[in-house]
């Protein structure tokens, strides 16, 4: 069959990593979409891509209505934790509201809706956890991403959710940096840095995470899934890595608490995902820390 797939945010990390992985997928017709201009005109000028505002509720009736996909990948969301602790009006219409329109056109025109959410709808109290485990965010942007989960369940149509946890890659034209490169850029400048070790995640590659919504598109999955690696590593523990990988001096690092910094937004403290549901329903296969580093250093041409 085959599968007509339309990606928001495709200018985004995630989104790029899909239309890099589908692009030349056999079988699968893609759209991208984005609200701003189409970075990746000049990449894949053969991808498909329409304008679209997801928070826009007839923009979303009408390009779901004239395109006709059998599949929507949702990865366009307000993301900054900071930001939508202090904006949080902008945070509920981006990442609640939009998945409420995407949900009503999504089940009017049998569209499987592939939802990607995220380890902070959960209180960070325990960790690596299941897609049984029960949400209690700490901070606005978690509340926003559990009400989103909320309405996708409430939908009459085909759904699944794609749970994720610190997501790092390098994408076109991408202005926010991700742990692997702030950690090689400042130790390569000769500036001291402070990384928490009291934050436990299960670090997720941007093309992982990419392959992992591919697969649940591919096996027309429902419900939900906790896509990420299975490495739990405090960010202390991967910027030591990252340093050791580039041979880089470690000196340079120094290990603090999160209680040294001053955010208007929590964190939670441990999260980190199990995520055999999905190597056994999807046949989902992660890359580890360090192959992610390596995968890094071979797009910036800097391999160690």
């Amino acid at each position: 069959m085959t599968r007509r797939i339309l990606v928001t945010g495709s200018n985004g990390l995630l989104g790029q990593k899909l239309v890099e992985l589908l692009h030349h997928e056999p079988g699968v017709e893609l759209i991208a979409s984005s609200r701003g201009a189409n970075k990746l005109a000049a990449l894949y000028p053969a991808v498909r891509f329409v304008p679209l505002d997801v928070t826009d509720c007839a923009q979303v009736q009408a390009v779901l209505a004239a395109e006709q996909p059998t599949h929507l990948i949702h990865t366009a969301a307000m993301t900054n934790v900071d930001e939508c602790e202090l904006n949080q009006e902008a945070c509920w219409q981006q990442n609640v509201t939009a998945v409420e329109h995407l949900v009503e056109a999504c089940a009017q025109l049998s569209v499987h809706l592939i939802h990607v959410s995220t380890d902070f709808i959960f209180s960070g109290e325990q960790g690596p956890l299941s897609e049984e485990a029960a949400p209690e965010p700490v901070n606005f942007y978690g509340q926003s991403k559990l009400a989103a989960e909320q309405a996708v369940q409430a939908s009459a149509g085909r759904w699944a959710i794609v749970r994720t946890v610190l997501v790092y890659g390098i994408a076109h034209d991408y202005g926010r940096t991700n742990i692997v490169l702030w950690v090689r850029e400042s130790l390569a400048a000769g500036k001291h840095i402070k990384v928490v070790d009291d934050q436990f995640r299960t670090p997720t590659l941007a093309e992982d995470l990419a392959q992992g919504c591919w697969l649940v598109a591919l096996h027309d999955a429902a419900g939900i899934y906790h896509i990420s690696s299975n490495e739990m590593l405090t960010p202390y523990q991967m910027a030591l890595q990252v340093a050791d990988y580039f041979q880089l001096d470690k000196s340079f690092i120094e290990k603090v608490n999160a209680s040294t910094f001053s955010q208007p937004a929590r964190r939670p403290l441990r999260t980190g995902f199990i995520i055999a549901k999905a190597q056994r329903e999807l046949g989902f296969r992660p890359h580890s820390f360090q192959e992610g580093i390596a995968l890094l250093a071979r797009q910036m041409g800097t391999e160690a």
